[in-house]
């Protein structure tokens, strides 16, 4: 098969490590004119903040050469004593499960994300564009690529939410209708953005923002025309107002505290994604107050975790499915030579004929280019059905054997 992957990934290295390892475009056209002239038959590379990964086919005897080739040019690039330790390296049967697994997402840090397929088909599409990829490579990632969405399609693994964000507000939702509500997000840290984008998906009637630096605060309009900026020193008074508030602050301190606190005349839903708490405890003691913190949502998060891992055993087993076909797909190129062979044999044969009969019959142009594409037709017919026949075994060590006896036969 002579397939193999050699890279360096968040399983094997810390992001410091990765990022110095990192490919950008021009380094890969720049990289894959290298192996290519030295002697690598194809390549493709996988460049994220996850993962590098260079994928090679090489020529019988040379995959090993190849493989130190490859990691040559990591030890060039990053210039990191004792790189070797963070490497990874797989070959044959296995880098082919390897990619097959990188495409669905299951070896993402997010277990099933979704961002990984596009980036496994970008690198794919540079590495046809520059001429890195051919006949195995090219099928590889396009199956890979292929097996990818059927597992999303069927498994539906992506869509089962592990963000604490999301699955805050979804735990919301269950809770309270959301049309028409108006809500208060304090915090523009990864949780309170993704809180944000998740709101927006819903049909609220007014969602306002609030955070410590007014800076960040501002440029958050301009990405969000329909949300409302709020000074910081002003969240109690717009608290009476609202129907939920959300914070997700990296504040070392309660942020919310009953004693602040005016009083409510509809129910209010808190959702505090902040560790430390950002809302004190006693503020549950007030009327109309519905407190929620992490540990509400943690059980859901968790059981979701499961539900992935459960799903991507199923994946594995619809990624075998797949790969047994690429492997016979990758034996039956041993018919390749053999059937290239006999049309060779076949068209000397073929031309000494024709010039035979040209010598001995007198023929117009016409008859002889009816009497080339007869006898064209004929040996094209004979070598048809073996190929065909050759081609649908699946049996490795049958195949071998008839294309050694098929050599010897015909001295091919």
């Amino acid at each position: 098969m002579n397939i193999s992957v050699v890279g360096i990934n968040h399983n094997t290295a810390t992001t410091d490590i990765r990022e110095k390892v990192a490919f950008t475009d021009s380094m890969k056209i720049e990289t894959t004119t290298y192996l290519l002239d030295s002697g690598v038959k194809e390549c493709i590379i996988l460049s994220t903040c996850n993962r590098s990964e260079i994928y090679i086919y090489s020529e019988d005897g040379n995959v090993d050469r190849d493989i130190e080739v490859v990691k040559n040019i990591y030890r060039k690039k990053s210039d990191i004593k004792q790189i070797d330790k963070y490497f990874f390296v797989k070959k044959e049967i296995e880098s082919i499960y390897h990619l097959y697994e990188v495409a669905a997402g299951l070896k993402s840090i997010v277990l099933g994300e979704d961002q990984i397929l596009g980036q496994v088909k970008e690198a794919h599409r540079l590495a046809m564009e520059i001429g890195g990829s051919g006949k195995r490579l090219n099928k590889l990632f396009r199956e890979s690529v292929t097996t990818a969405k059927k597992v999303k399609k069927e498994l539906k693994i992506s869509e089962i939410p592990l963000s604490i964000s999301y699955i805050g507000v979804k735990f919301l939702r269950e809770k309270i209708d959301l049309k028409g509500k108006k809500a208060l997000i304090i915090g523009l840290g990864k949780m309170g953005n993704l809180a944000l984008k998740y709101l927006e998906e819903e049909d609220l009637d007014e969602i306002f923002m609030s955070n410590r630096s007014h800076d960040k605060l501002y440029k958050i309009k301009e990405l969000y025309e329909n949300v409302t900026p709020i000074e910081y020193d002003d969240r109690y008074n717009i608290i009476k107002d609202i129907d939920i508030l959300i914070t997700a602050t990296a504040c070392p301190h309660h942020i919310i505290r009953k004693k602040d606190m005016k009083k409510l005349e509809k129910n209010l839903y808190i959702l505090d994604l902040a560790l430390p708490r950002d809302v004190e405890e006693d503020v549950e003691e007030l009327e109309n107050v519905n407190l929620y913190n992490i540990d509400n949502l943690k059980e859901i998060s968790e059981k979701n975790e499961v539900k992935r891992k459960e799903l991507s055993k199923k994946a594995k087993s619809l990624i075998n499915e797949d790969i047994i076909s690429f492997k016979n797909w990758i034996d039956t190129l041993k018919v390749d030579p053999i059937v290239k062979s006999m049309s060779d044999k076949c068209e000397e044969i073929e031309k000494n004929t024709l010039e035979y009969i040209f010598r001995k019959i007198d023929l117009s142009s016409r008859d002889k280019k009816i009497m080339e594409k007869i006898i064209h037709s004929s040996f094209k017919r004979i070598i048809r059905n073996p190929a065909i026949k050759l081609k649908q075994i699946n049996d490795k060590e049958k195949l071998d054997n008839y294309i050694e006896m098929m050599s010897d036969i015909y001295e091919l």
